[in-house]
């Protein structure tokens, strides 16, 4: 679970412009913090069926808005995915 401060410095290396905390660029890359977070509580807890269910939700939702990003502007759709490591 990604608690308030880190989330906070998520948002301000991501956002556009001063108060912005819901652009893609914000969204995908909290929800890339918490599929990495869960994704390691998944290496220990192999039979957590219902964490691995939400992950495979985050990582369809990251993945529309990824695609979103890309229909809307190429360009900061290649920098968030060179930022954050994705691969695609």
């Amino acid at each position: 679970m990604l608690d308030k401060e880190n989330n906070l410095d998520i948002i301000k290396k991501y956002q556009i412009h001063e108060n912005d905390s819901g652009s893609p660029e914000v969204q995908i890359a909290i929800l890339s913090e918490r599929i990495r977070l869960l994704t390691e509580h998944l290496k220990v807890h192999k039979k957590d069926h219902h964490s691995r269910v939400g992950l495979l939700k985050m990582i369809g939702l990251r993945r529309r808005q990824l695609k979103y990003l890309k229909d809307k502007d190429p360009n900061r759709y290649k920098k968030v995915i060179a930022s954050l490591g994705i691969r695609k």
